[in-house]
């Protein structure tokens, strides 16, 4: 991870730390603990908050193309919520591999089938929540498409590359309420992120 600063905020948080400290055994090929969880860790120490204030959940996103079934990704699911149990927090399991079957049902616009679990990482609907960590070695492995930038400055950017307006905006409403103290960019005021 190349910020020392989101390596040092994550290792301190309780849940994220404990469930990076158990990686190992997730077992699931091209695995991240990614999204929300990791950038709402950043906006509780930001903003001198509870480790876990907001946090709904924590997602862990795979990435298997021999296996699409949701009885298999279900059963991940299990299994990983048994190892996590001691933890006070609802655990979301997610073969990306899979998301274009069930994608259009959900949001109303369909989407090609993800290549990677850091294609889908892409695709998530802020420039500070498309990101993914995971043990390497002794440090953290880092997947920011778009950078850590908006994500410790605070500032909540539309990724346009999937989601939509109205998608983003509910969204921003519900963190808002939470986090008034963030930078939040409207829908219309951005253009597409660009990725280096």
């Amino acid at each position: 991870m190349s910020d020392a600063r989101l390596q040092a905020i994550v290792r301190a948080h309780p849940l994220l730390s404990a469930v990076l400290d158990r990686f190992a055994a997730v077992g699931l090929p091209d695995a991240w603990l990614v999204a929300g969880a990791v950038a709402q860790g950043v906006w509780n120490a930001a903003t001198g908050r509870a480790p876990t204030y907001g946090l709904k959940d924590i997602d862990i996103v795979y990435f298997d193309g021999a296996d699409l079934s949701a009885e298999t990704e279900a059963m991940h699911e299990a299994r990983l919520r048994a190892l996590f149990a001691d933890l006070a927090v609802k655990l979301d399991v997610k073969n990306e591999a899979r998301v274009h079957l069930w994608y259009a049902d959900a949001f109303g616009n369909g989407l090609e089938p993800y290549r990677s679990s850091e294609d889908a990482i892409g695709t998530f609907p802020t420039t500070a929540t498309s990101i993914g960590i995971r043990p390497q070695g002794d440090a953290l492995g880092l997947c920011a498409p778009f950078g850590v930038d908006d994500l410790l400055a605070g500032v909540v950017r539309p990724n346009k590359r999937q989601v939509t307006q109205a998608v983003y905006e509910k969204k921003v409403a519900r963190w808002r309420a939470l986090w008034p103290e963030l930078t939040y960019i409207p829908w219309d005021q951005t253009q597409p992120p660009s990725t280096t």
